[in-house]
């Protein structure tokens, strides 16, 4: 293996509510993948939804990283840490100067819609542009900004490094970067945070593959040549009675470190992904097995 192609990859709970098994098995799996090949691991706290950050999501995340032994080797050693050094409020002003820097290209544009207007005029959600010719001021903090990007050829990296092309994200078409609230949306805070942090591999579930073709879009426009090159993994989801388990949807909280039994179900899926003829009670176990097996994830 390249080890300078190896270098750094993320853990990234957003604490929004309680970790489920989804977002375990995603860390887990991260950990698992960064120690087999000799990447470092950054805990990244995404909080800028402060509607719904609380302190005991982020404690649960503390907490349950412990219980698992994931360990990591940049990133806050607790709550107090994370709050005065590494929250990314501390990054606003990252996030606001891509953001203006696509305002100067003319690459956004000011939208008024409320979620009930686009629901209305598609059931899907899915904006179709309705403000993009409407002139409305870019410097009202009332209005959303949205990217006009809407085509573009992309190429992506597996985590071995081989690419291939893929086109755009249709669905993704006119995504809101700025909130009406005046806030950084995801998808320009991760990806400002991946440059920053110099990520090199990112682990995320099958249902972000959008987001990733939609960031290395957005990188391109914003001259992000180290994002362009990062490698991709995105692994199945855990499913609950077939459907993806998400916070909004209110899965149930693995509050882990209280649940053994939550453990068990963790390693278990684990070691079936992995192939693994055995499912142990320790990800270090989980970890060795991996490593022995020769098998990829």
């Amino acid at each position: 293996m390249n080890e300078a192609k190896y270098i750094k990859t993320r853990i990234a709970p957003t604490p929004s509510g309680y970790l489920h098994q989804g977002n375990l098995f995603a860390f887990a799996l991260t950990w698992l993948m960064a120690r087999k090949e000799g990447l470092s691991i950054l805990l990244r706290i995404d909080d800028l939804d402060r509607v719904r950050y609380r302190v005991e999501y982020l404690e649960d995340v503390f907490r349950s990283l412990e219980i698992l032994g994931i360990d990591y080797d940049e990133g806050p050693s607790g709550i107090e840490d994370f709050e005065k050094n590494w929250s990314q409020e501390l990054r606003l002003d990252l996030y606001h100067r891509a953001l203006n820097q696509l305002k100067d290209q003319n690459q956004v544009f000011a939208c008024d819609c409320s979620r009930k207007d686009i629901l209305e005029l598609n059931s899907e959600g899915i904006y179709p542009g309705t403000c993009l010719n409407r002139n409305l001021s870019l410097d009202n903090p009332d209005f959303a900004w949205r990217w006009k990007k809407n085509s573009a050829q992309l190429e992506i990296k597996n985590w071995s490094g081989n690419s291939c092309s893929e086109d755009f994200p249709q669905a993704m078409r006119y995504t809101v970067l700025k909130s009406k609230a005046g806030h950084p949306a995801y998808q320009m805070a991760s990806l400002i945070d991946d440059v920053h942090f110099k990520i090199s591999h990112i682990v995320r579930g099958a249902d972000l593959r959008d987001s990733s073709l939609f960031q290395i879009a957005l990188a391109q426009e914003l001259n992000l040549k180290s994002f362009e090159a990062v490698h991709f993994y995105h692994h199945p989801l855990i499913l609950e009675r077939g459907e993806k388990l998400s916070k909004s949807q209110s899965a149930p909280a693995a509050k882990i470190y209280q649940n053994p039994q939550a453990q068990k179900e963790l390693f278990k899926n684990l070691s079936r992904y992995l192939s693994l003829k055995e499912s142990p009670d320790s990800l270090t176990e989980l970890l060795a097995l991996y490593s022995q097996s020769g098998s990829e994830a």
